[in-house]
C-alpha cells in the first residue's frame, strides 16, 4: 500500500468480479514431540526461488507461515493453486524434519513460549498487543472475492453478515486450547475478538462514506492503515476485493477450496438476485449469531435479521445451497458444493474430527500427528462422525 500513512483511502483497484483469492495459516510442528516449533526462518529460507503458484510469508509468530493464491477465476483453479503450494511447502518441510497442519489452533501448544518473528511490524503488534500478540499464534482462512466497484464491496460486505455463521461452521476446526477441549467448535474466534479493532465494519454503503469514516480514524491515530482493521469481513482497496476472514485453517487444501467456491457462489447469488437488501439493524443479532456458531457449529441458533425467526445453522446452511445451487454450477462448483453439503448432513467439520480422533486415540499429540498427514495429502480423514 503506497499510501497507508495518509489520510485518504488507497484508491479502490479494478478487479474482475467474482474472482477469487485465498490464504491460509499454518501450523509448524516439530516431528519429534508434535509442538510448535520455531522454524518459519528456516523454512521460508528453502522456499525462496521455487516455483509454485502464489506466495508464502511469515506470519507473526516464528511458528507459523501463510501461503497465498494468486487470482483464482473459480473452484477448480483454485484448488489446484492450493495443492501445487501445499506440495511444494511439505516437500521442504519433509527436507528439514518439520511438518506443517491446519486447524485453527495447535491443540496443545502454550502461548507464552511462542517468539515473535523478526519483522519491524510484527514487532510493533507486540509492542502494542503485549501478550494478545503471541496468543494470536491462532490459524486462519481468508477468502478474497472480486468486486467490480467499491460501492457494490461495500454491498456484498453487509450482505455476507447473514451468512458469516455458515462460514464459521463449515470450517470451525479449533476445538482445543493448550490441551484442553474448550466445548467451541471454534475457539479461534475468541482470541480475535480480544483485539480492540475487530468486530464489524461500519455500516456505510458509499466509498465515499467510507472514506470520511477511514478520515476520521487515522485522525484519531488510532490506525495508521486498513490492516489495523480486524474485522470479520473488510475491504481490500488495493486488490479490489473484500476479505471474508472468520474461517479457521481447514485441516486440507481440498475444504478450504471448497469453503471458498461457497463464498463464491454466495457472492453471486447475492448480487445477481438480491434476496436482501442490508440494513444497520441487520447488526443487531450479528454477535449472537457469530457466538451460536463458534460454540455449536451446525447445531447452533441462527436469528434471521430483521426478523424473530430462529433457524438451525446446519439446516439454513442446506437451504442457502439450494438457493445458490445454479450459481454454483455456472461458476464450476457444484462439485464443492456436494461435498460440502455431504459434510453438513453428516454433522461433520474439522472440530468435529478432531475431537473424534482425540476420542480413538487418547493423545493429542497423535491428533495432530493424524492433522499433519491430512495436510500433506497422505491420508483422509477418519469416516467416523462426531456429534456434539
Amino acid at each position: 500500500m503506497n499510501n497507508e500513512h495518509e489520510n485518504e483511502l488507497p484508491e479502490f483497484s479494478k478487479s474482475e468480479a467474482l474472482t477469487l483469492g485465498i490464504e491460509l495459516e499454518l501450523q509448524i510442528v516439530g516431528g519429534q514431540d508434535y509442538n510448535l516449533i520455531g522454524a518459519a526462518p528456516d523454512l521460508l529460507r528453502e522456499m525462496t526461488g521455487r516455483q509454485h503458484p502464489g506466495d508464502v510469508k511469515p506470519e507473526i509468530t516464528d511458528s507459523m507461515i501463510e501461503l497465498s493464491t494468486d487470482i483464482c477465476r473459480d473452484y477448480k483453479d483454485a484448488l489446484s493453486q492450493l495443492r501445487s503450494i501445499r506440495n511444494e511447502l511439505v516437500h521442504q518441510a519433509d527436507r528439514l524434519g518439520i511438518l506443517l497442519s491446519g486447524g485453527g489452533t495447535h491443540p496443545f501448544q502454550h502461548w507464552g513460549k511462542q517468539a515473535i518473528f523478526d519483522a519491524p511490524r510484527f514487532h510493533l503488534l507486540s509492542q502494542l498487543y503485549g501478550y494478545l500478540a503471541k496468543q494470536f499464534t491462532i490459524f486462519g482462512q481468508h477468502v478474497h472475492i472480486g468486486c467490480a466497484c467499491p460501492d457494490r464491496a461495500l454491498w456484498l460486505l453487509h450482505a455476507f453478515n447473514r451468512y458469516i455463521p455458515h462460514l464459521i461452521a463449515l470450517s470451525a476446526a479449533s476445538p482445543f486450547v493448550q490441551g484442553i477441549d474448550t466445548g467451541f467448535q471454534s475457539a479461534r474466534l475468541n482470541s480475535v475478538f480480544a483485539f480492540p479493532l475487530s468486530g464489524r465494519a461500519p455500516f456505510v454503503l458509499s466509498w465515499d462514506e467510507f472514506n470520511a469514516y477511514y478520515r476520521k480514524m487515522i485522525a484519531t491515530g488510532v490506525v495508521k492503515s486498513m490492516k489495523d482493521f480486524y474485522w470479520d469481513i473488510r475491504p481490500k482497496p488495493e486488490f479490489g476485493t473484500i476479505e471474508l476472514r472468520v474461517m479457521d485453517t481447514p485441516r486440507t487444501v481440498e475444504r478450504a477450496a471448497q469453503i471458498a467456491a461457497y463464498a463464491q457462489a454466495l457472492a453471486r447469488y447475492l448480487l445477481e438476485e438480491k434476496p436482501i437488501e442490508p440494513h444497520e439493524d441487520d447488526y443487531l443479532v450479528y454477535t449472537f449469531n457469530r457466538f451460536q456458531a463458534c460454540r455449536f457449529g451446525y447445531d447452533g441458533t441462527l436469528v434471521v435479521p430483521g426478523s424473530a425467526e430462529q433457524r438451525n445453522i446446519g439446516d439454513d446452511i442446506i437451504r442457502t445451497m439450494a438457493a445458490i445451487e445454479v450459481h454454483a454450477y455456472d461458476l464450476g462448483a457444484t462439485e464443492a458444493l456436494n461435498l460440502l453439503r455431504t459434510e453438513v448432513l453428516q454433522a461433520r467439520n474439522g472440530a468435529s474430527e478432531i475431537r473424534m480422533s482425540f476420542t480413538n486415540e487418547g493423545a493429542l499429540e497423535e491428533v495432530v500427528r493424524q492433522s499433519c498427514e491430512l495436510w500433506a495429502g497422505r491420508a483422509k480423514p477418519d469416516a467416523g462422525i462426531f456429534r456434539m
